[in-house]
């Protein structure tokens, strides 16, 4: 069984995900850590538990969503994955975190790509990657099939989906990428990139994104 932990981080209240299981193995879904008390933070949270990270997975690569990469993969010797198709966001880093004001260095680019449909073992757990272009060329989501949960990144919120008007973004997309996930079971818990949890179940029936008419 997979066990998951949320932190959130940096003035976009973006939140970050650790996943591990019995072997203490674990990675680490976009680690948006910015200060250093932040990355001082989810440094415990692994140390506290005794994990050993594997690797850095992004649901996409907005800046919010890796101010923490190089901190993560320099101080685990791990690599980051994420989807070729956002590499665009990762030159465009400091545009976007100037437009928040926001100083930072910017994440080396992943040499190792997430594709639709692979698995990413680590220890005894496996996450199924869903391409979910829509908010971001590259989006993608994790699906843990055996237990039920599916990590967002910004595609799917509750009551709201992921905005369209960024570079690359795109609202007829995303609505193709919503129906994908919306074949996932009802009680499939969704852990989002921003606020709070919900599930597939209630999404089909409360948010006006996945109930539009085509």
């Amino acid at each position: 069984m997979a066990k998951i932990i949320r932190l959130t981080f940096n003035p976009l209240r973006e939140n970050t995900y650790i996943v591990y299981d019995d072997t203490k193995e674990c990675v680490i879904i976009d680690p948006g850590c910015q200060l250093q008390k932040e990355k001082d933070t989810l440094k415990q949270y692994i140390s506290d538990l005794g994990l050993k990270p594997q690797a850095v997975l992004n649901t996409h690569c907005h800046f919010d969503h890796v101010f923490g990469n190089n901190f993560i993969c320099d101080e685990y010797g791990i690599e980051p994955w994420a989807h070729e198709g956002d590499l665009l966001n990762i030159k465009r880093f400091a545009a976007g975190a100037s437009l928040f004001g926001i100083s930072a260095d910017p994440p080396k680019a992943p040499t190792s790509f997430l594709k639709d449909g692979m698995r990413f073992r680590f220890g005894q757990s496996e996450l199924k990657v869903i391409h979910t272009p829509g908010h971001s060329p590259g989006s993608v989501c994790f699906y843990s099939e055996n237990d039920k949960w599916l990590v967002a990144g910004d595609t799917l919120f509750a009551g709201n989906i992921g905005r369209t008007d960024l570079p690359g973004g795109d609202f007829d997309t995303i609505k193709q990428s919503l129906k994908r996930l919306t074949q996932l079971p009802n009680e499939t818990v969704v852990y989002p990139g921003h606020d709070t949890d919900t599930t597939i179940g209630k999404e089909k029936l409360y948010n006006p994104f996945l109930n539009e008419e085509d």
